[in-house]
């Protein structure tokens, strides 16, 4: 694919007026080749590939960024599920956790993502105790990040890993209590988990991908924003779909430019580009902001579920017009501490959970990045997991959650994270029960509309 010198003259534009950044250059590595008999050998030998392959991915991404002007926020590597390389073992699976993230320190990425189970419709004993040891790898490694497929269509949901994971998240943010519960912030349930999904925290290398591949996430809310603010406050709805869908083509040509040239230096293929409008806590970098500038006085308020829905299938299409390699979950974002707007509805009370799982029945991911008063049970962050997984099930797309509840901190408190997680304000959860469904444990069907074959 040709760049053109207007093309690269307008990215430059957008790069240094428009908040246009490389989200993350991420490096997708499998390490189906680093099981052994005992946890220690499985340790060493994901620690030594990781290594030896991801020895450059930061300086040639540095270089990439210098030379064309356009800055690359994260440097990232996925990898295989860790329960899959641990499958079986007796020992601590920690020490793994605890090896990859001393890994991904010593080449210099900001995140690695991969600490994952995949147990949609059911969980070996290793799975299970797999499971329980991911609250100490997050709260005593940095970089690690980890998630859990509790659901697909075709299998439905695992309501026992829902009730688990409810627990996990309680035990996670309790053992980092003086940092907010931050642990919380580095772990993700899915519904229908993509395997070449480039973003943090839910980032893993799926067994049907290549042995290595580059992956890029590009994020521009910031120019679309800029562009929505900027049209005629009459334009017709279908028109500003039009404007939106132009610049994610422009988007789209940009990452793929980085990603392409990062895999060329590297020696490994390129994988895809993900063009989900990733918020960061600047102003004007907001999705929340691209949907008030759509004729809204505030995120949240009632047709702005519609909106987002006309932001992510332009998005997607002009994706997908660009690039034969869109891939990820290529939509928008919603995360609220990362996304200075999102913020700013929710202490005005114009933004609720509510309005955020019904955003998520359009968006590109779910109920992200959303701080809940410490005293939640773990019943009732199960029951917001069940009602996520219940949507992305139902319409057969990506759902997740990712939820903090902050130890003794209560509604209209703010929490700090610091650096891309930005900061939240505890937003309010149901005050009634639903222990009761989540102690049935079981699962819950696939639709009928997963009957396909």
């Amino acid at each position: 694919m040709e760049y053109t010198q207007a093309e690269i003259l307008q990215t430059v534009a957008m790069t240094e007026m428009e908040h246009l950044d490389v989200r993350t250059v991420t490096l997708g590595l499998s390490l189906l080749d680093c099981t052994s008999d005992s946890m220690a050998g499985v340790a060493q030998k994901a620690g030594d590939k990781i290594r030896a392959v991801a020895a450059r991915l930061v300086p040639a991404v540095d270089e990439i960024g210098e030379q064309f002007g356009i800055r690359v926020a994260n440097k990232r590597i996925s990898i295989t599920p860790v329960s899959l390389i641990t499958e079986g073992l007796r020992g601590d699976v920690v020490q793994v956790a605890r090896a990859i993230d001393d890994a991904a320190g010593s080449v210099g990425v900001d995140f690695i993502g991969g600490y994952s189970a995949l147990v949609q419709k059911g969980a070996t004993p290793s799975e299970t105790k797999f499971l329980d040891s991911i609250p100490e790898a997050l709260s005593t490694t940095k970089r690690l990040c980890s998630s859990v497929n509790a659901a697909t269509t075709r299998a439905g949901i695992n309501m026992d890993v829902v009730g688990q994971v409810g627990r996990i998240i309680k035990d996670a943010a309790e053992r980092t209590r003086d940092h907010g519960g931050l642990a919380c912030a580095k772990f993700v349930c899915f519904a229908n988990a993509v395997e070449d999904n480039p973003f943090m925290a839910g980032a893993f290398h799926g067994v049907s991908e290549a042995e290595a591949v580059v992956n890029v996430g590009v994020s521009g809310p910031g120019v679309v924003n800029h562009a929505v603010r900027h049209a005629d406050p009459n334009l017709p709805l279908q028109d500003l779909a039009e404007t939106i869908k132009k610049l994610s083509f422009k988007l789209a040509r940009a990452g793929e430019l980085v990603g392409r040239e990062a895999a060329r230096r590297l020696g490994i293929p390129f994988g895809i580009i993900d063009l989900s409008l990733a918020p960061t806590p600047v102003p004007g970098d907001s999705v929340a902001n691209i949907i008030e500038a759509m004729g809204f006085e505030r995120a949240g308020t009632h047709g702005t579920t519609a909106a987002l829905a006309l932001l992510t299938d332009a998005v997607k299409k002009g994706g997908a017009m660009a690039s034969g390699s869109v891939g990820g979950m290529s939509g928008a974002f919603i995360p609220v501490s990362e996304d200075a707007g999102m913020i700013e509805a929710a202490q005005m009370g114009a933004l609720s959970l509510a309005k955020l799982e019904a955003w998520t029945s359009v968006c590109s991911v779910g109920i992200d990045m959303v701080a809940v008063p410490g005293s939640t049970p773990a019943e009732t962050i199960a029951a917001i997991i069940a009602d996520e997984m219940a949507i992305g099930v139902m319409n057969n797309k990506t759902t997740a959650v990712r939820i903090i509840p902050v130890p003794g901190r209560d509604v209209g408190e703010m929490v700090e994270f610091g650096g891309l997680l930005g900061s939240a304000p505890i937003m309010a959860v149901s005050e009634f029960s639903a222990s009761g469904f989540i102690r049935r444990g079981g699962r819950i069907p696939a639709p009928i509309h997963s009957l396909r074959n």
